[in-house]
C-alpha cells in the first residue's frame, strides 16, 4: 500500500487539491508503523511545493501509541 500511495502522490503532484486529497487518503490507509517513513519521504519529495499541506495533514494524523516495555 505504501508504494501505491507514493506512486499516486507523484502522479497528482501537479494539483494542490488533488495532492492534499490523495495525501489524506494515504495517511488513513498506511499502516501506523510505516507512517514515519512515509512522512519523511513526502517531505523529501514535496516540501518545496506543498510544505503547508504536508504540515496540515501530518499534524492531524494520529501518532503511534507508545508501547511500554
Amino acid at each position: 500500500m505504501l508504494d501505491y500511495a507514493k506512486m499516486i502522490l507523484l502522479k497528482v503532484s501537479f494539483s494542490k487539491l488533488l495532492f492534499e486529497k490523495e495525501l489524506r487518503k494515504a495517511v488513513r490507509t498506511i499502516l501506523p508503523e510505516e507512517l514515519a517513513d512515509f512522512k519523511t519521504w513526502c517531505y523529501q519529495q514535496f516540501a518545496r511545493l506543498y510544505r503547508r499541506v504536508l504540515k496540515r495533514v501530518f499534524s492531524q494524523a494520529h501518532p503511534l501509541p507508545r508501547l511500554s516495555a
